[in-house]
């Protein structure tokens, strides 16, 4: 109610000023908060409006105040110097709308909207890395949805890519095995687990003598081809490590819709048809010198174009030049490898005059094999529907709540969701992929797409690293200046990290080990589904508390302590309002959907007026869609984490002010409880929003 409010108001004093001084230019009314809940609830600047108004702030701030007349929702305005229009809002308006738990109408944009995260390398276990990844995702698809928003949920499998060829080197060339023994393997427990040390026993391999990366060309080649054995045990291996991926994720409740894999990509040839269409338009130069001859490139994103660049403008007039004999593929037969084009007949197409040998982004080698960025434009010309071909689809996974996960296949089931030809991409990537999904973008827009580029987000966040301390737990040793440091980094190459099963089994652990101490009447099973609630809701706001672009150092300590800034303190407070109800003798749910009616009898306002610290607890339970709103328009999951914490905060410092059992006036009891009511329905909606749920216990 408190967006649904701030946007009414600001309309109305637009509408207000309009109708005063038609004709003239005005800004937009900036809403802020006051820095005590004292002053008033909203706080108008009007020093925006002095100029196109000709007149001084504290006058225009008194104009509105005298003119703009009674606002349903709003108690009164005042000016303060030097030039601000301070609101307060009617308490017993905005409680009675809280109680019955009202919506406002709302405007939700049409058009799907793609949500891609995860992303794992389907080579070995998923770390902790992955998980702020697919937590930051999966909250934000929540949040959307949550909007009104109709959200399909992609993660893109890389199953084609050097990280599995590296495994299929350590089974292969290091240890021997045969495809047999090798599907053996995959069918035990925790396959991810092996795939780990062995990944990183191939790089160790390849740092003994460089030689032994031409094996490694050797087999992405071959994986990269199809249809002969290499091929197939890389299949076998990234589609046993995915489906594992799949059941990590699940224990924290994440959900995919469509898992696109890059060997559909190759082999339905989405990215000849890309190729084609950028060619056409010119936006890949084919380079004749330099240290990129032979590869295809294109402007890296952020530069400007050099002299003569105009060839690149006209490319659709030389749709037919680009038609020019192809070299011989890389190997006979490789119907998938990228063909290299040589230079159109009549055009000067070297360097020199439009891309500098430094602004260059190869897309396609010089051995015609495509890059990774080459490979997603292609999939996200795909995503917006520009490309004309489509997946295959078939079934592949089914949660516990019977929601299916499909697969890209070359065929795939006749019926099946439609996936693709969205209005609005969310890619969740680390940030050092910046470059890489800024050329995307850029290409997108050299093709004409102007409007599915100003559509396309780079939902970016940085690094997952551990706490020194953290480290050591772990096993890991440390030097002292390892020690003195404030984080320390992983690697998976180098086998240093934390596996997320490994993660997610010690966070279990340690809060069982609390919850046994607490609460030993309770049934050992029952005790164990309380702790993997702490603890899952201790990892997803411990991801979730910062903004996306600082670096976290996990800590097992930190992330689990009942006290500050984490998801157990949070859970505890909805923990410490249901007790109250039980204590009480008070059916919980029965009375959260009479709260409106049971609240009637009491004097909301009065008590409202007579306290700021409850009315600072109702105003920050009106402010849950607007935080929502927050988070989607900037993309920063951290201000509902923010969020929950204030509320929490606000809460217990009421719970220890009120003695709400033993309230002799039975009117303010009934507003206390209900008081209680609200605070616990949006704390357990936010947390929701977060992919936490609220044990019974703590």
């Amino acid at each position: 109610m408190y967006r649904y409010l701030e946007k009414r108001l600001a309309a109305r004093l637009r509408e207000y000023l309009q109708t005063r001084h038609p004709g003239v230019s005005l800004p937009a009314v900036v809403i802020e908060q006051p820095p005590k809940v004292e002053l008033g609830d909203f706080a108008i600047p009007m020093f925006p409006f002095a100029k196109p108004l000709r007149s001084a702030p504290m006058k225009i701030a008194e104009a509105i105040r005298s003119g703009v007349g009674a606002i349903e929702g709003i108690a009164g305005m005042h000016v303060a110097p030097p030039g601000y229009l301070n609101v307060k809002i009617d308490r017993a308006w905005l409680a009675a709308a809280l109680a019955s738990d009202a919506k406002p109408p709302g405007d939700v944009p049409q058009g799907k909207i793609l949500v891609e995260h995860s992303s794992i390398n389907p080579n070995k276990a998923a770390h902790i890395g992955h998980l702020r990844n697919a937590i930051l995702g999966d909250t934000f698809v929540r949040l959307l949805r949550q909007s009104g928003r109709e959200v399909d949920v992609q993660n893109y499998i890389d199953n084609t890519g050097v990280q599995v060829a590296d495994v299929v080197v350590g089974f292969v060339h290091l240890e021997k095995k045969s495809q047999a023994e090798i599907a053996a393997l995959a069918a035990q427990p925790r396959f991810d687990y092996y795939c780990w040390d062995l990944y990183a026993r191939a790089s160790q391999w390849y740092a003994e003598d460089k030689q032994n990366l031409q094996t490694r060309s050797a087999v992405l080649h071959a994986i990269e081809q199809g249809g002969n054995e290499t091929a197939a045990i890389a299949d076998l291996i990234s589609t046993a490590v995915l489906r594992r991926h799949l059941e990590t994720m699940d224990r924290l409740d994440i959900e995919y819709d469509f898992l696109p894999r890059e060997s559909e990509i190759l082999h339905l040839h989405f990215w000849d048809a890309a190729f084609t269409k950028l060619k056409e338009a010119g936006v890949l130069l084919f380079e004749t010198d330099g240290k990129n001859k032979g590869c295809w490139v294109m402007r890296r994103a952020g530069t400007a174009r050099a002299a003569g660049a105009e060839f690149a403008e006209d490319g659709a007039e030389n749709a037919e030049k680009n038609k020019a004999s192809a070299k011989p593929p890389v190997e006979d037969g490789d119907k998938d490898s990228i063909r290299v084009v040589e230079p159109i007949e009549g055009v000067d197409i070297r360097t020199a005059g439009r891309i500098s040998e430094d602004d260059q982004k190869v897309i396609v080698r010089s051995n015609g094999t495509v890059g990774y960025v080459g490979k997603d434009i292609a999939y996200h010309m795909w995503k917006f529907g520009l490309l004309g071909r489509d997946f295959g689809y078939r079934r592949f996974y089914r949660y516990p709540n019977e929601h299916d996960c499909w697969i890209s296949s070359t065929d795939g089931e006749k019926d099946h969701p439609r996936f693709g030809d969205v209005a609005e991409i969310y890619n969740v990537i680390d940030a050092r992929q910046s470059e890489a999904q800024s050329t995307v973008i850029e290409a997108l827009r050299e093709l004409g797409h102007n409007e599915a580029a100003d559509h396309y987000t780079h939902f970016s966040y940085e690094m997952v690293a551990l706490t020194p301390r953290c480290a050591a737990e772990l096993g890991y040793e440390l030097s002292e200046e390892d020690k003195a440091r404030s984080y320390i980094e992983v690697s998976g190459r180098k086998g240093f990290g934390v596996k997320a099963d490994d993660l997610l089994d010690r966070l279990i652990a340690s809060a069982k080990t609390e919850v046994d101490s607490r609460h030993p009447e309770i049934a050992d099973v029952e005790r164990l589904a309380i702790a993997t609630q702490i603890a899952i809701g201790a990892l997803r706001y411990f991801m979730l508390k910062y903004t996306k672009q600082s670096v976290i150092a996990f800590d097992f300590k930190d992330a689990l302590s009942f006290e500050g800034e984490t998801g157990p303190y949070a859970q505890y407070a909805v923990v410490r309002a249901s007790s109250i109800f039980r204590k009480a003798g008070i059916d919980l749910e029965s009375y959260a959907t009479e709260i409106a009616r049971n609240l009637a009898s009491a004097d909301v306002g009065k008590y409202l007026a007579e306290s700021d610290e409850i009315w600072e607890l109702w105003l920050a339970c009106s402010k849950t869609s607007y935080v929502i709103d927050q988070c989607i328009s900037t993309a920063e999951p951290a201000y509902l984490a923010k969020h929950v914490f204030q509320l929490a905060q606000l809460f217990n410092t009421f719970y220890h002010h009120y003695p709400i059992l033993s309230e002799a006036d039975e009117n303010k009891k009934i507003f206390l409880l209900a008081t209680v009511s609200v605070v616990r329905r949006e704390l357990i909606r936010s947390l929701g929003e977060m992919g936490i749920t609220v044990p019974p216990v703590m």
